[in-house]
C-alpha cells in the first residue's frame, strides 16, 4: 500500500517537474532629477586606435552633484555603433540616459537618445 501511494504521488508530482515556463528578466532604471547638467567639458579625441572606438565624456549625477567621466577606448564591434550616455530633458526632468550599442542596420536598442558614430 505505502509503495502505491509513493508511486501515485510521483505519478502526481512528474508532470508539473515536466513543464518548463521560459523566464526573461529585464532591469531598467531612471535618473531623473531638476538639476541640468553643465555644458560638455572639451577633450581632445586621441589619434585613432585599431579595433577601438572613442566614447566621449559625459556628465554622471553622483546622488548630489554632475561629476564628469572623462572619454575612454571601447573595444569596437563589428556592424554596431556606440551612442554615448547624455541627458534628455523630459516632462520638466533631466533624464540620464545609459550609453549603448546600436545595430549599423538602424535597429535601435532603446527608445531614446541621439545616435553618433564615434568611430575613429
Amino acid at each position: 500500500m505505502f509503495k502505491r501511494n509513493v508511486f501515485l504521488l510521483c505519478l502526481l508530482a512528474l508532470p508539473g517537474a515536466a513543464v518548463t515556463i521560459p523566464a526573461s528578466a529585464e532591469v531598467n532604471f531612471s535618473i531623473g532629477i531638476n538639476v541640468p547638467p553643465p555644458a560638455p567639458l572639451y577633450e581632445p579625441v586621441p589619434p585613432p586606435r585599431v579595433g577601438f572606438i572613442w566614447a566621449p565624456g559625459y556628465w554622471r549625477w553622483d546622488g548630489h552633484r554632475h561629476v564628469w567621466t572623462g572619454g575612454r577606448w571601447m573595444e569596437a564591434r563589428p556592424g554596431y555603433r556606440f551612442v554615448g550616455e547624455h541627458w534628455d530633458h523630459r516632462d520638466g526632468r533631466h533624464q540620464f540616459v545609459p550609453g549603448r550599442w546600436e545595430h549599423e542596420s538602424g535597429h535601435r536598442f532603446a527608445e531614446h537618445g541621439y545616435s553618433h558614430d564615434y568611430r575613429r
